[in-house]
């Protein structure tokens, strides 16, 4: 017995599928996002440039990384107001001070354009959220850390950047865990501008003068480094503790030899990769919960998303080196 319903099905078929070609693609040929960092040129953007170029090939979007290539807010508001008039899908944004990025930032809402702060935050901005480190609680593992090399007892000087929010933060979590720690006291804070030489310098002169630390932490990407290096060329490897912020591969390195004792990694790719799903997810109110993201009277996203921290010395190094992917260029 011969079927009669191929001929029938055959029309339905193209038909169907002529119908959904007709349908307008979720993403425009043209959707394109743009994540403002500073000081571009480190390791750690690299990594962040590589969550982004992944994210937005799942996607079927264009991204690019943009930004200063060393620790200037000026230069850093100057791109975000660039990046903005260019009229992207969306904005990630890492404000190296969260004063001078909050009007920029509104002026981007009210255009209707989102921003998500990355990695340091502007809170007291329109942003929609914000995705990175518990900087408080990654300040009190450094403060933990130091406190048990120490044995509870000693001077410590900081490294880090004044008037950033998240290293303000991270200071705030050091100096919770050091109430645990009455012997311990911060001597000294060094400014070292997201530059290794300035670490390197103001430890320097550090061990020139009669009072040396008995600990260094560092709350940034340079400031380990830095430090170990100063160490380094005055014989003093391994002889006072450092624990350093981040895994660029010269902090790494300084592990290894025995000149950093651990160090607090973050995970800037996480952030990225998951900063502009989300980003994309608010282009396109694809989160039903209001019919606009613009005119909600909330946000319809997590206000906070912790990317989380861990920490890294001699006895986990070989394994985390091992399963770290390589983000040796940046891709973006």
């Amino acid at each position: 017995m011969r079927t009669r319903f191929a001929p029938i099905l055959l029309p339905v078929i193209l038909m169907t599928g002529f119908l959904l070609s007709c349908q307008a693609p979720y993403h425009q040929a043209d959707e394109r996002y743009v994540f403002v960092a500073f000081n571009t040129s480190l390791p750690y953007w690299q990594e962040a440039a590589a969550g982004l170029e992944d994210s937005a090939k799942q996607l079927g979007v264009k991204a690019e990384l943009a930004g200063p290539a060393n620790f200037s807010t000026n230069d850093e508001v100057t791109a975000f107001q660039q990046a903005v008039s260019q009229k992207p899908a969306g904005v990630l944004l890492s404000a190296s001070n969260p004063e001078a990025f909050r009007d920029a930032i509104n002026g981007a809402i009210q255009q209707g354009i989102p921003v998500i702060c990355v990695d340091a935050d502007s809170p007291e901005s329109n942003r929609i959220l914000f995705v990175g480190t518990d900087n408080f609680r990654a300040g009190q593992e450094s403060g933990k850390r130091m406190g048990e090399l120490l044995h509870g007892k000693g001077n410590v000087v900081v490294i880090t950047i004044p008037g950033q929010f998240n290293l303000g933060e991270r200071v705030r979590g050091l100096e919770e865990a050091f109430k645990k720690y009455p012997g311990i006291k911060i001597t000294k804070t060094i400014d070292d501008k997201g530059d290794s030489r300035n670490a390197y310098d103001g430890v320097t002169a550090l061990l020139q003068g009669k009072d040396k630390p008995d600990g260094i932490i560092g709350l940034e990407a340079s400031g380990g480094e830095g430090a170990a290096d100063a160490l380094h060329r005055v014989d003093l490897t391994g002889k006072i503790p450092i624990v350093a912020f981040d895994k660029d591969p010269e902090t790494l390195d300084w592990i290894q030899r025995g000149a950093i004792t651990a160090t607090v990694v973050q995970k800037p790719y996480v952030m990225s990769y998951y900063g502009l799903k989300f980003l994309d997810d608010l282009h396109h109110n694809a989160v039903h919960e209001f019919k606009d993201w613009r005119t909600a009277p909330t946000p319809p996203m997590p206000a906070w998303v912790d990317t989380g921290t861990a920490i890294v010395d001699k006895n986990n190094l070989a394994a985390f080196r091992e399963a770290l992917a390589s983000h040796a260029k940046p891709p973006i």
